[in-house]
């Protein structure tokens, strides 16, 4: 087994170029910039800019607006929709459904964002703590859940029970009673937090699922008790899936994008223009 390296966290390019993304409107307001811009609209629906049953300006016309990226837009359409204010319709856009009664920044709770930062951290120095201490039988449990994950994207079955039972019995094996915490507290605000499980629901409709080789490369640097490995490529499988929930917020403005287009191009077709 090797020792376990005193290396600082560095691979966090992708979570901080996510953040450096939030331009502030307000140089002294929080990095939640997101929650900046789901405020402001808030406060549009209140003095009567909005009502129920409008539609929202485009993402790009509210970015321009507000000064932010469409990222930090996304992020707030996205809160609003979890907290009931918005619809979002393929192919239309996001409407007002509900006028914000008792709103403010206290409301939010943590991002899928901000949970994916504190994974990066935590459950890579945990597969590195796992390199040394891990058995046998944990190896073999380990192989039995990327079986299972690959089983599940094989038949289209929703394979995140294998995959927490694979990050979890990793936590268990740092043989450290506080990290095996740290890692299910994680697991379990994964599901409590709304917008951490409307998110997760669109990546699942994207068809965004669990990689095999991800996985396999974890574990494979836990078989060969090789801590820097394990922390690396850890780290790797949770960059991507941040990548991975960036698609399904993507994916599903293309989608609208390529459903107007299409709308107006069978409009223009039946008149003769096109």
């Amino acid at each position: 087994m090797s020792e376990l390296p005193s290396t600082q966290p560095a691979q966090f390019s992708k979570i901080a170029a996510h953040y450096q993304r939030r331009k502030a409107i307000n140089p002294a307001a929080p990095v939640r910039l997101y929650e900046t811009v789901a405020q402001r609209l808030v406060d549009d629906m209140r003095s009567g800019r909005f009502s129920v049953g409008d539609r929202l300006p485009a993402e790009r016309d509210l970015a321009t607006e507000f000064g932010v990226s469409r990222p930090a837009v996304r992020e707030a359409l996205l809160a609003l929709e979890v907290f009931g204010v918005i619809e979002v319709r393929i192919g239309s856009g996001a409407y007002v459904i509900e006028m914000p009664s008792d709103f403010s920044n206290s409301a939010f709770a943590v991002t899928a964002f901000e949970l994916m930062e504190a994974r990066v951290l935590i459950e890579g120095e945990a597969a590195a703590l796992a390199a040394i201490h891990i058995t046998p039988e944990e190896i073999e449990a380990l192989e039995r859940f990327v079986e299972q994950i690959a089983a599940a994207n094989q038949t289209g079955a929703a394979g995140e029970g294998p995959d927490e039972g694979f990050h979890r019995l990793i936590a268990k094996a740092t043989r450290n009673k506080a990290m095996e915490m740290s890692v299910g507290n994680l697991w379990e605000l994964r599901s409590a937090s709304p917008e951490c499980a409307l998110l997760h629901e669109k990546a699942r409709t994207a068809n965004v699922q669990p990689v095999v080789d991800e996985h396999s490369a974890i574990l494979d640097a836990l078989r060969a008790g090789d801590a820097a490995a394990a922390r690396a490529a850890m780290r790797t499988h949770l960059s991507a899936v941040i990548d991975h929930l960036l698609f399904a917020i993507e994916e599903q403005a293309l989608e609208q994008a390529r459903a107007i287009v299409e709308t107006t191009r069978r409009r223009y077709t039946g008149t003769g223009i096109v």
